[in-house]
């Protein structure tokens, strides 16, 4: 088993509205640090996944992915993400991850979904 190599930052970006910033690889060997910065968003009625400093994301990864999504979805929370690179966003839509969680090209783009419903 390598080290985890991420890091994990939680913010609240505008009120309601909390952003996870990812720094690194999600694979299934960082499961508690995803959920345990999660539970710190649960207060929040949209929760925005930065990943703009994604290196890697593997199955397991994706695995966990959905894990945060049906927690988010339990709690009513919208779930959001930007900072994808083209790869990564070709495998949300492979996936179909992309039509539940609304992708965006940046945090801008994500925080003005939060603004009012937003729908694709």
């Amino acid at each position: 088993m390598t080290e985890s190599t991420l890091q994990i930052g939680v913010r609240e970006s505008v009120p309601g509205v909390a952003v996870i910033d990812i720094n690194g690889d999600i694979t299934p060997t960082v499961e508690e640090s995803l959920m345990e910065a999660y539970r710190e968003c649960e207060h929040a009625r949209m929760v925005v996944l930065n990943f703009e400093r994604l290196e890697y994301l593997n199955s397991g990864g994706i695995g966990l992915l959905v894990t945060l999504l049906v927690r988010a979805q339990r709690h009513q929370q919208q779930l959001h993400a930007y900072g994808l690179s083209d790869h990564y966003r070709q495998i949300f839509e492979v996936t179909r991850l992309d039509d539940v969680i609304a992708i965006h090209d940046d945090e801008a783009g994500a925080l003005s979904a939060a603004g009012g419903d937003h729908h694709g």
